[in-house]
């Protein structure tokens, strides 16, 4: 049903030995890329070993490999995270190995028409944030819901229970099923951790 979302017109160049990727940032998020004086942008530069480039007049990124190519990569999770609409605190979470960024397409998952797009997203939010903060809250993973787009990041247990709960509310069933279904699997999970304890 969902779609995983990779950067739009995401580009490998390894011309004269260069190992670099690129790809292009909603203009409204290219400041929160760069940050204050370019404090965000020179961050993740220093946690990944990567080099980065981001033209503040079109948003196009170029990303280019240090020594360990895995930074490459999560430098452009993060850049990523951050163009679906998360701060640079949260997207700074994918740098943790345990942790993974899954966008999925409103569009593509219900084939709804804008305005249809804007009563789906205030499910997904819920009133006041609540079934947001609901299933960030049980699930322990962070959420965008940003353009057309749900973004999630966190652990893949996690990820699984968020998907299966958004799927819920993209079919339309009730909030009330949607959180019982949340606090079971909370339940659950800590049954399992509790078994694990205790062997």
């Amino acid at each position: 049903m969902f779609k995983n979302l990779t950067p739009r017109k995401f580009v490998d160049h390894k011309g004269r030995g260069i190992r670099m990727k690129y790809f292009r940032l909603p203009k409204e998020r290219i400041g929160v890329a760069v940050g204050s004086e370019g404090a965000v942008k020179r961050e993740i530069e220093k946690r990944t070993g990567t080099k980065i480039d981001i033209d503040s007049e079109t948003g196009e990124v170029k990303v280019f490999a240090g020594d360990d190519p895995m930074g490459q990569i999560l430098a452009i999770n993060v850049l990523h995270a951050i163009s679906r609409g998360f701060s640079p605190d949260r997207a700074m979470q994918l740098l943790g190995s345990d942790k993974y960024l899954e966008v999925i397409d409103i569009e593509d998952a219900t084939g709804c028409s804008e305005k249809g797009l804007v009563r789906i997203k205030g499910r997904i939010i819920g009133e006041k944030g609540k079934t947001r903060r609901i299933l960030e809250e049980t699930t322990g993973v962070s959420m965008s819901v940003y353009g057309k787009t749900i973004a999630l990041i966190g652990r893949p247990e996690d990820l699984a229970t968020a998907r299966e709960a958004i799927s819920m509310l993209l079919r339309g069933s009730p909030h009330s099923a949607v959180y019982a279904f949340l606090e079971r699997k909370r339940r659950e999970a800590k049954r399992q951790i509790a078994k694990v304890w205790r062997e």
